[in-house]
């Protein structure tokens, strides 16, 4: 089976992909068509399909996996499905994790760097709030992704962009020694565990009731105080102040945290969070492309073709 990020202009194939969103449309003549988004563990394509079917109609559905026929074509720069037909699968025969883009690194592994991580949490207030909290999500944190699109959208994408994070994070306090470590590595642990809640899961993500009504940011806030009250441990200014971290990381009131970065840790907290899920962005973009190319304008960065240098 040839994967999503290996087709090429004019290629006609046929084998199974995953119904990831379905959009009905109906031509200036009144025929009805689907524009149906597919993906595999390398990524999505978007697919059209004229004159469609009642019976089609009917077979197509979010989440299923369908034995797909499609020519691949060049449309704007950019490849695209004009489908030919679908036929329908046994679902008990197919395995859903095959289609579902991951991290390069296994959810085992996640959970073994951050716990290690956690460990090297020397003040007893943060250490006890970050266990609890990472204890009560579980495995989840591990597995979920960090969006449901844009960045680090795929299956261990959270636990991922944690991780580079924290690594990213561990330059910047040694570079810059009036940041306190154990403030900013638990800031950037919980910053966004709340998506855990927010989000429906590593499969078709949508968000969730909560994340719609409450958002991961409110989400997060409240476990921290929640545990911090369950340990006595609501009136220290630690509580306080790794909450301050996780409500200001967004960095402005304009993309959804309610307070501003008013600590050094809260203001780095946020500048490595957009610089780790830009450069998510900027390296998927670029991977699909020929060296010496643009890529289409990308709407998560501002709209910019992004150009991918010769090496």
């Amino acid at each position: 089976m040839i994967k999503i990020k290996e087709f090429k202009d004019k290629e006609k194939l046929e084998q199974p992909l995953l119904v990831s969103n379905i959009i009905q449309g109906v031509t200036t003549k009144g025929s009805p068509y689907l524009s149906i988004t597919f993906q595999d563990k390398s990524g999505q394509i978007e697919g059209k399909l004229w004159d469609v079917k009642p019976d089609q109609l009917q077979l197509i559905k979010q989440g299923m996996i369908l034995l797909v026929s499609f020519e691949v074509l060049n449309y704007r720069e950019q490849l695209q499905l004009k489908i030919f037909d679908v036929k329908g699968m046994d679902q008990s025969t197919v395995m859903i994790d095959d289609f579902l883009p991951e991290s390069n690194v296994s959810s085992e592994e996640l959970q073994v760097s951050i716990n290690k991580f956690i460990d090297e949490i020397k003040n007893p207030v943060y250490h006890t709030l970050v266990k609890s909290i990472v204890d009560e999500v579980g495995y989840d944190f591990y597995v979920y992704p960090a969006a449901s699109k844009n960045h680090h959208e795929y299956k261990g994408g959270l636990g991922s962009h944690v991780v580079s994070m924290i690594l990213l994070a561990k330059e910047v306090i040694r570079l810059y020694p009036l940041l306190d470590h154990d403030l900013l590595i638990s800031g950037v642990i919980l910053h966004d565990i709340g998506k855990t809640i927010e989000l429906s899961g590593p499969i078709l993500t949508e968000y969730t009731t909560a994340g719609r009504l409450l958002g991961h940011i409110s989400i997060i806030n409240s476990m921290i105080y929640h545990h911090a009250c369950n340990h006595n441990l609501d009136k220290k200014e630690e509580t306080m102040l790794l909450q301050h971290c996780v409500l200001s990381h967004h960095g402005q009131y304009d993309f959804g945290s309610p307070v501003l970065p008013l600590i050094p840790e809260a203001e780095v907290l946020h500048l490595i969070d957009n610089i780790d899920a830009r450069m998510n962005m900027f390296g998927k973009v670029l991977d699909n492309i020929e060296e010496g190319s643009f890529t289409p304008r990308v709407f998560s960065l501002e709209n910019r073709s992004i150009y991918k240098k010769k090496v």
